[in-house]
């Protein structure tokens, strides 16, 4: 055998700089950076899909007023892709572990352009919903492979770091379409939905950028330094571990989406309703949501220790939200919980891919992202419950801050009782 070929044994060589600890792929040059962009752009679609539109609603609801039962249809017009994404990314997940990451989201990326321009066309109201929850099918796919891809090309700092970037681009995005929705939004109500066919854009790139994970990449990617491709033995999915995280993650999606639901709702119980202030205060707490991403790409250990401490700032946050009697105030319970949930979903999402290997990463990132979008679904349900039954909003924004604290205790008392069950018994 010529020396220049490599043994049948020896695993793929990739052509660049020596990766660090903790990634598989090279992490710098051109194919790195272009990799990166458009696992954060794929990540990003979802985010657009859910807020995007939201500034022509009620454009919608004059041009539908003659259609019975347009109150609920039209609002279910922005919700609904959450609510698909959320019941259909366990099922997007197990289609990922069969058929593979990038084949599933080239064609779901070219769907999503599909769905999401529907709208442009369809004059019934019943089918612009149809096409909205289709959207949300496509939105599971794409979110389940961008994140699993993450998984499987990075370990490790490296992959937390990028799953932080991940939650920065995601609120920096969701910031940004509202304004551009908004924009579009002034030539019609159906103009926004010309911007879904950015994704025709995007698919092509992914094909080219992305290379394909296999299974020894992924088994690489637990210790990111294994070269070992000898087929591990097949073990049984994790539910029993993932059934906790993903439990705490729908909580932690419903503390995550309290301030960009409710802030204008509650500026405007203050007495603010310039959109101006109203918008300075969102981009305020965007911004604190993505100084905690950075924070957490910047901290060294594993997350779990660190989830009470995180739970408690969300709930101080929250408390000082329910107390204040004025914008400022209010604007700094907002940052104190956004710094919070800006660690908080990187650290949950660290959590649940630890506990994956390569052959069912995509079934586990599914689960853990379809418990984050239920909770995102239910977020604005559960504080409209609560405000009934409390009597304002910032009481139910109250109550969810107790309810933070009774997590964080929990989880505390939880960690001291495991730390004192492996402590060594004294001689």
């Amino acid at each position: 055998m010529p020396a220049s070929v490599p043994p049948p044994s020896s695993p793929p060589a990739y052509v660049g700089p020596v990766p660090p600890p903790g990634a598989i792929l090279p992490t710098s040059g051109t194919a790195h950076r272009l990799r990166v962009a458009l696992l954060m752009a794929g990540s990003c679609l979802p985010i657009l899909g859910a807020v995007l539109i939201a500034p022509v609603l009620p454009k919608m609801q004059d041009h539908f007023a003659d259609v019975p039962g347009a109150g609920a249809l039209v609002p279910m017009a922005l919700t609904v892709p959450a609510l698909a994404l959320g019941l259909l990314a366990p099922f997007a997940g197990v289609i990922v572990d069969r058929l593979g990451r990038k084949r599933l989201l080239i064609v779901a990326t070219v769907l999503y352009a599909i769905f999401g321009t529907a709208p442009l066309w369809l004059e019934s109201l019943g089918a612009i919903v149809a096409s909205r929850a289709l959207v949300g099918i496509a939105e599971a796919a794409i979110m389940t492979c961008c994140t699993t891809l993450i998984g499987d090309y990075y370990s490790g700092r490296v992959r937390d770091r990028y799953l932080a970037l991940q939650t920065m681009c995601a609120s920096a995005s969701a910031t940004a379409f509202f304004v551009i929705g908004g924009a579009a939004g002034s030539a019609g109500w159906r103009t926004p939905f010309w911007i879904y066919a950015v994704s025709l854009l995007i698919a092509p790139l992914m094909a080219i950028g992305l290379p394909k994970p296999t299974a020894a990449t992924g088994a690489a990617a637990e210790d990111g330094e294994s070269t070992d491709t000898t087929v591990a033995p097949k073990r049984s999915f994790p539910f029993r571990q993932l059934a906790g995280i993903c439990g705490l993650t729908v909580f932690g999606a419903l503390v995550f989406y309290t301030v960009p639901v409710e802030m204008s709702y509650l500026l405007d119980d203050l007495g603010v309703t310039a959109t101006s202030v109203i918008g300075l205060a969102t981009a305020i707490a965007s911004a604190a949501t993505m100084v905690g991403a950075i924070t957490f790409a910047k901290l060294r250990g594993a997350p779990g220790p660190r989830l009470p401490l995180v739970f408690a700032l969300c709930a101080a946050g929250f408390a000082v939200m329910c107390l204040a009697d004025s914008t400022p105030l209010l604007i700094v319970g907002a940052v104190l919980n956004c710094l919070g949930t800006g660690t908080l979903l990187p650290s949950l999402l660290t959590i649940a891919m630890s506990k994956l290997d390569f052959a069912d990463r995509g079934r586990g990132t599914g689960l853990w992202t379809a418990s984050f979008f239920i909770g995102q679904f239910i977020c604005p349900l559960v504080l409209i419950a609560a405000e009934s039954a409390l009597g304002t909003l910032a009481a139910a924004v109250g109550l969810l801050g107790l309810a933070s604290a009774v997590v964080a205790a929990g989880l505390f008392l939880t960690a001291r009782r495991r730390a004192a069950a492996v402590a060594p018994l004294p001689q």
